[in-house]
């Protein structure tokens, strides 16, 4: 037998327990002919299943990344499928040779876009794989040590910059929950508890100066009107019984001096003499 009729069969496949190149591709042709119907999606099925253990493979490859095996999975057979869909015998190429970058890529992309615990931009993540690999590197060949920023630098010829925004980035790959004991930490407290808040008496203290020069220049019975309509919430009828007005009158007296307080507030209007706004 000769030399060229012995090379195929000696040839090492990636995948043994595949289907070969021959019978692939027959299937694939009688898939182009086919049109849309049961027939077309049963050989489909029958492309996946066969080629599922390559994907299954094509995912362990990514284990003990922190994300659960038969999520990988499961994107790797979604990678396959688009792989069978994209799949033209005509152009040449072996089935297995396009399939297998379409699954990787497919499994590359929801680390890039679904495992981050944070939004954060493509050219972050791949300064953290750099910088990721250059200290798994550069610490192997130095007992352990951590490199420093500048060791780092010189390994992937980023600027420091650089090195500090990818060294940050794989510290943000997956966030910590609130609930969690805060590190080296010997107390019961959780993160939340070292967290600030903002009071929020401060806005009302705020609103209380921004208003006090103008209150202070209203006639008595105004501060009297407001004093029992905001700080004793009382209605305005029984503001008009306890000061014999009606509650329209009330109501009108209301309205102008908040207006007036309001617009010296803001600056928007004169210093109307506190007589202006008497009934």
């Amino acid at each position: 037998m000769s030399t060229a009729a012995t090379a195929p069969s000696r040839r090492r496949r990636a995948f043994p327990d595949t289907p070969d190149a021959a019978e692939t591709n027959a299937v694939f042709t009688r898939l182009a002919e086919l049109p849309e119907g049961p027939e077309k999606r049963r050989l489909r099925d029958e492309l996946t299943r066969a080629w599922l253990p390559m994907a299954v493979r094509l995912a362990l490859r990514f284990r003990d990344r922190g994300e659960s095996m038969d999520d990988l999975k499961q994107v790797a057979a979604l990678g396959l499928v688009k792989a069978i869909g994209g799949y033209r015998p005509e152009r040449g190429s072996a089935f297995e040779s396009y399939a297998i970058p379409t699954i990787v890529g497919e499994v590359k992309r929801h680390f890039r876009d679904c495992t981050w615990g944070v939004h954060v931009p493509r050219r972050v993540q791949e300064l953290r794989n750099t910088v990721r690999l250059a200290v798994r590197e550069l610490a192997a060949a130095s007992d352990s040590r951590f490199p420093t920023v500048s060791e780092i630098a010189e390994r992937t010829r980023l600027s420091a910059d650089d090195v500090i925004l990818g060294l940050e980035a794989i510290e943000s790959y997956k966030t910590l929950s609130l609930d969690a004991e805060r590190p080296g930490a010997d107390d019961d407290f959780a993160l939340r508890d070292s967290i600030g808040f903002t009071e929020s008496q401060y806005e009302l203290v705020l609103a209380r100066e921004t208003v006090r020069d103008g209150l202070r220049g209203l006639p008595e019975r105004e501060r009297r009107i407001l004093y029992m309509r905001f700080f004793c919430d009382m209605t305005q009828s029984r503001i008009g019984e306890e000061l014999g007005l009606s509650q329209m009158h009330v109501c009108r007296l209301i309205k102008r001096t908040c207006a007036r307080i309001r617009e010296q507030a803001d600056g928007t209007g004169p210093e109307a003499p506190a007589s202006s706004v008497a009934a």
